[in-house]
């Protein structure tokens, strides 16, 4: 559990370390599936009693709030990512 979610962090900073918006995005899809395999190990967790109830759904609940702020932060880059193809094109 704790690879996982030390690795939705780090993927973010590598992806801002390429200073590039598509190897962003791309990093962003690999902290996305970070925080999907954080959420299973926690319902994994709970199903086998290491986790009590509460602090399953304590827990859960901030993922959720992270996995939302993961997506906007990838549709932002990909609506950029969109701009930046137009204007390309135009010129």
């Amino acid at each position: 559990m704790r690879r996982a979610a030390v690795s939705i962090g780090a993927n973010l900073a590598e992806g801002c370390g390429r200073r590039t918006n598509p190897e962003m995005a791309r990093f962003v899809r690999i902290a996305m599936g970070s925080a999907s395999e954080l959420d299973h190990h926690l319902l994994l967790c709970k199903d086998l009693g290491f986790l009590h109830d509460e602090d399953y759904k304590r827990t859960s609940k901030s993922l959720v709030e992270v996995r939302k702020m993961l997506s906007a932060l990838y549709e932002g880059i990909e609506n950029e990512l969109g701009v930046q193809a137009k204007a390309s094109a135009k010129g």
